[in-house]
């Protein structure tokens, strides 16, 4: 039964387009020990650029917006950080 679906093609085609600039949080979040607090975030991750629908920004000028200072989990903090970047289609390069 898995030899089948391994034949299939994928359900989204991917385009030639440019890559999306910056990453998603999750991948930082992904990399952090909970709970933590904001200033220890900000410090080990704060130079890297996430992806936001605005375009890209760096993490430490995100969590300016935020008012948590401790983050109890990564589904807290990642919910702070959807909070002040919003939500919403990731642009492009093409799409600036």
């Amino acid at each position: 039964m898995a030899d089948d679906n391994e034949d299939e093609s994928p359900a989204v085609e991917l385009g030639d387009r440019e890559p999306v600039d910056g990453i998603p949080v999750a991948r930082i979040s992904s990399r952090l020990y909970w709970p933590i607090q904001k200033s220890e975030v900000i410090r080990r991750d704060g130079d890297e650029t996430i992806r936001t629908p605005d375009g890209p920004r760096t993490l430490a000028d995100v969590l300016e917006d935020v008012e948590e200072t401790y983050f109890q989990s990564e589904q807290e903090f990642i919910a702070n950080i959807r909070d002040a970047i919003g939500t919403g289609p990731i642009p492009t390069a093409d799409d600036s």
